[in-house]
């Protein structure tokens, strides 16, 4: 057990809880749905992240005696509430998108089934984390697929918040970063990390050469050199005449950096050097890493752009009641009515359709009222998106821990191919898939 993930919980989460067991209904059965209303910054796809992190923190998420303490003590909730909390354990269903899954407008990210009083205190938890990870995650997506087959390496530690930053580091790996920056996230998620030297390093040294000879020594020839703290063009020549033509690469950081690639790929190839490998690793994001498509550019170091989710650093999602059932036992289908915000009620099933292998649409099956739902074989051309994650408030293994990170990577790279053409435009559009809805009658 961790640390209590409790208190990651807005207020009105809890006094919702407190009178629903003054007044009988915490116990109705309900289903709540996380979902997106629209795509933000114009996306023509989203990418879902977050959703391994999100199970491993529900693992967490007890009322201490710490966290029952403040409660009592600040008077957030009555002495009945706060036992009913001593025991609290989510023992509910959770369903929802694979992580590393493409969603677009309404698609059904994540459904949680359980009683009132379990499942609604989940909100903000569920939407801080999916929130942030998705948000990054599309952000990352876009830029490796601005970046082709080149490597992109996450380090933008330094711009977030420093457990956000391990997030944001775990999302752009599951979304097609190649490496981190940060070490925690190696730890915790098995991502493969990098990094050698920053001009600090340089300026320690009497000389650049002193500073290049020095890390050569420590780390080999197949290090990369930072040439870029002083003259661009002497550095280059000093990094070769330290390493040698076996050099294994050199970063820049500054300057007009298509100019600037180019000038140095024409001095590496006219030293020798043709196999030292160019990586760039100035305020990147993807529309800069495009514009270096056609450049001698080997390898992207992305910062502040991808932790920040390139101009969106919120996925916009929410999270909402669908059903519940009614005071007859039968399941009723319940909706957020108002204009900007309307919802569609009712438990749902999602499928990607395809034609030739090629994503057409996203088709939710709704229930209005409901026993059974649309199972698979009604959509038998399409690919069914939701998977069991937690049974029983039991979480599958198989999204947790390095592992998981690992399948959601392959699972992302696997259905991004899915994408038409026009998907991996990076202007502001409308989605790159309409979602059709349809609804089955009680």
């Amino acid at each position: 057990m961790g640390m209590s993930t409790a208190l990651l919980t807005d207020r009105y989460e809890l006094t919702m809880l407190d009178a629903a067991l003054r007044d009988g209904t915490a116990d109705r059965r309900c289903v709540f749905e996380l979902f997106g209303r629209r795509l933000p910054g114009g996306r023509r796809f989203g990418v879902v992240a977050g959703t391994g992190r999100l199970l491993a923190e529900l693992a967490d998420f007890r009322f201490e005696e710490a966290e029952l303490a403040f409660l009592r003590d600040n008077r957030i909730v009555s002495a009945e509430t706060v036992r009913f909390l001593e025991d609290y354990r989510f023992g509910g269903t959770i369903s929802g998108y694979r992580e590393g899954e493409l969603y677009f407008p309404g698609s059904p990210i994540l459904t949680v089934e359980g009683s009132f009083a379990e499942a609604v205190i989940l909100e903000t938890l569920a939407l801080s984390i999916l929130n942030h990870d998705s948000a990054v995650a599309t952000a990352a997506a876009r830029m490796s697929i601005a970046a082709g087959d080149r490597p992109l390496a996450e380090m933008g530690s330094r711009r977030a918040a420093e457990r956000s930053a391990v997030a944001a580091a775990r999302a752009a790996y599951i979304a097609g970063f190649s490496a981190t920056s940060n070490l925690e996230a190696g730890r915790t998620w098995g991502i493969p990390t990098m990094g050698t030297a920053a001009h600090a390093w340089t300026l320690l040294h009497d000389t650049e050469e002193d500073a290049f000879r020095s890390q050569i020594d420590a780390l080999g020839t197949d290090t990369t050199l930072l040439v870029d703290t002083y003259d661009i063009r002497q550095g280059v020549e000093t990094a070769i005449r330290v390493a040698g033509t076996g050099l294994g690469g050199v970063r820049l950081d500054s300057g007009d950096l298509p100019t600037v690639a180019a000038s140095v790929r024409a001095q590496l190839d006219e030293l020798g050097a043709m196999g030292t490998r160019i990586t760039v690793t100035s305020d990147l994001d993807e529309f800069a890493i495009a514009a270096l498509a056609a450049s001698p550019v080997d390898a992207y170091g992305v910062g502040t752009s991808v932790v920040t989710g390139s101009g969106t650093p919120t996925a916009g999602m929410v999270y909402k009641l669908v059903a519940r059932q009614g005071t007859d036992g039968g399941w009723v289908s319940v909706a957020k009515a108002s204009t900007s915000k309307a919802s569609v009620g009712g438990r749902k099933a999602a499928f990607r359709t395809r034609v030739d292998g090629v994503a057409t649409g996203e088709v939710v099956a709704v229930a209005a009222g409901f026993d059974e739902l649309d199972t698979p074989a009604a959509h038998p051309d399409a690919r069914p998106l939701q998977v069991a994650l937690v049974q029983h408030g039991e979480a599958d293994a198989a999204h947790l821990g390095p592992e998981g990170v690992a399948t959601a990577r392959a699972h992302h790279l696997r259905v991004r191919e899915e994408l038409p053409v026009t998907a991996l435009a990076l202007s502001r559009a409308d989605p790159a898939l309409p979602t059709i809805y349809e609804v089955s009658e009680a």
